[in-house]
């Protein structure tokens, strides 16, 4: 099962999350066959942390619950939230298969959250190149739609937002974002 994990900074946690870097980098390399994406989202200035996403195929909810909070940042008190949803690989690739590589080009998450009939549940067509993981988010046994995540590289914030259909969602959010891991 596919699991969309958010880790939300706490404001002011720059300097706790770069002590818990090496831990953090250590954790995931534990996952790294399970792992779909991962990377940072980052404020405006496009370089400070303002959260963490991880894209990871593990056995259930308990599983990625326990992914989430015994990840060394949420232990440490870096993040202030965690979102976690089930998810659907709708492309079918890791980040790493991503056509358009590590580099070139603005990235961003952009998440829709909405309840009852599922929207933009196709891969969106002509978009294809530009899609680094898309899918639906999911309730825990996957049945009921809860919104859509979408990394995506694009030209603007607002570019990237048009890969979801805003009017079928009660809250759109768009964050900078870039690929994960050891450089």
């Amino acid at each position: 099962m596919e699991f969309f994990v958010l880790h939300r900074d706490r404001p002011g946690s720059m300097a706790l999350r770069m002590e818990v870097l090496e831990e953090h980098w250590a954790y995931m390399d534990r996952y790294a066959a399970e792992m779909i994406a991962r990377g940072p989202t980052l404020v405006d200035d496009g370089e400070t942390a303002s959260g963490s996403v991880h894209i990871v195929d593990l056995p259930g909810p308990a599983a990625a619950r326990a992914f989430a909070f015994d990840e060394p940042g949420y232990q440490a008190g870096v993040y202030r939230d965690v979102l976690i949803r089930r998810w659907r690989n709708l492309l079918g690739r890791t980040m790493w298969d991503f056509p358009g590589g590590r580099t070139g080009g603005d990235r961003f998450l952009v998440l829709g959250f909405g309840s009852g009939p599922g929207a933009d549940l196709a891969v969106p067509s002509g978009r294809e190149d530009d899609l680094i993981a898309y899918g639906p988010l999911l309730s825990d046994d996957g049945t009921a739609w809860l919104g859509t995540a979408a990394l995506v590289r694009a030209g603007s914030g607002d570019a990237a937002r048009t890969v979801l259909t805003p009017e079928r969602y009660a809250a759109l959010e768009v964050h900078d974002w870039e690929f994960g891991g050891r450089r």
